[in-house]
């Protein structure tokens, strides 16, 4: 049941790769054409939400990253949930190896940003922006380059990349959540509280949405980043079925939302944020100290972490390689962790808060883009090439059987 479960995820969200991408296109596309004005004026206006007496006010661009990514946080952290107490990450052994290489592919990325900002005198504060790794991108491309190769591979990604995620959302509430207001905040803890207990009555879903609403208001209000509420109200949602239903509240709202995420939240997001204008780019802002960094961070830091880690933990027997997989295979899943997309980007916006087409968020966006794509295109080199050598060798033991 758990690997059906994860296997309905990994189709889910590889499916959703090609969306992003299309999104992402598209994005550059505007953000190029004659319509580029009216696409960066529509993230800066402002709109007004208001039911009642509760009312909030913010920009396009913020009613992305803080609500529709609330969403999107919320779902990682209901599958986080679900995989810990049901799925992979029960069994200890097979959780070993992919937290010891999220480990390390958060820590060396951002000491190569670190070194390479210091070398060329970029900004500091944006090493945590190529630590995390885009879970539908990954999956995407591996759906597309690793058909042949062995299913514990996938298993091995998706349970880097949720603890890759919790990791970076964990930067996000401690670096990225000033100027916080207490009350609000208190209200936050209150409710949180208060649903868990309630929740052990296994009410219905109108109530967890409710809830989810409320919390994230009062979260908005209080300052901190909607992305570790949305994980800490997940965290809270029952994993056993009802009485009288017989269905569970998370697993319910894992299915429900898992396909509103994939192919409107992420995409929209994406499209918000992956448009670049051109127009005026000199060599030198392409070739900026930030743009390096982060695509170093990305491409050389993520597959050096990850692999590296992974093989230190193997060769001490702390963790095991997942089964039937070659160390080659292994280097191209490491490759793919380097696809940071959608939370790159998310950290960058934090990380150097401002107008969406300054000059700090171009560079960001470039240096994404341009780690992503390095990563993406070295990983389906060595994952093709890996799949067909193990092709050519169950064809040679095939034959060998027939002698």
């Amino acid at each position: 049941m758990a690997r059906k479960s994860t296997l309905a995820f990994l189709k889910t969200e590889a499916g959703s790769g090609a969306a992003l991408g299309l999104a992402a296109v598209a994005a550059l596309i505007v953000a190029n054409s004659p319509w580029a004005g009216d696409y960066f004026a529509w993230l800066k206006s402002v709109h007004v939400l208001q039911i009642g007496p509760l009312r909030l006010e913010e920009t396009i661009s913020n009613w992305i990253k803080e609500g529709l990514m609330a969403v999107f946080f919320l779902v990682v952290g209901l599958e986080i949930k679900y995989e810990i107490l049901k799925g992979e990450l029960s069994n200890p052994k097979k959780l070993a190896l992919p937290i010891i290489a999220a480990v390390g592919g958060m820590a060396v990325p951002g000491l190569v940003y670190l070194a390479f900002a210091q070398m060329l005198g970029g900004p500091g504060q944006g090493w945590p922006i190529p630590l995390a790794t885009d879970i539908a991108f990954a999956l995407a491309v591996f759906a597309v380059v690793g058909k042949k190769l062995p299913s514990s591979l996938r298993v091995f990604l998706l349970t880097l990349a949720i603890v890759d995620d919790l990791g970076a959302i964990a930067l996000i509430a401690v670096l990225f959540s000033q100027g916080v207001q207490w009350l609000p905040l208190l209200g936050v803890a209150g409710l949180l509280a208060a649903f868990a207990l309630l929740g052990r009555r296994r009410l219905a879903g109108p109530f967890w949405v409710l809830g989810f609403g409320a919390v994230w208001y009062l979260t908005v209000l209080s300052g901190l980043s909607t992305s570790l509420t949305a994980v800490a109200f997940a965290m809270i949602v029952p994993v056993e079925p009802r009485r009288e239903t017989s269905q569970s509240p998370l697993k319910e709202a894992m299915h429900d939302l898992h396909p509103y995420v994939a192919f409107l939240v992420l995409p929209l997001f994406a499209f918000a944020k992956a448009g670049v204008s051109f127009a005026g780019l000199s060599l030198e802002q392409a070739f900026a100290p930030l743009v390096i960094a982060i695509a170093l961070g990305l491409f050389v830091g993520k597959q050096v972490g990850v692999f590296g880690a992974a093989w230190l933990a193997a060769k001490l027997k702390i963790g095991d390689k997942p089964s039937g997989a070659s160390w080659l295979q292994l280097y191209g899943v490491s490759l793919l962790c380097g696809i940071g997309f959608t939370m790159s980007l998310f950290i960058g916006v934090l990380a150097f808060p401002g107008a969406v087409d300054s000059p700090e968020q171009i560079e960001v966006k470039l240096g994404v883009i341009g780690g992503s794509v390095l990563s993406a295109l070295a990983a389906a080199v060595i994952l093709n090439l890996a799949g067909r050598r193990q092709q050519q060798r169950e064809d040679a033991a095939a034959a060998r059987k027939l002698k």
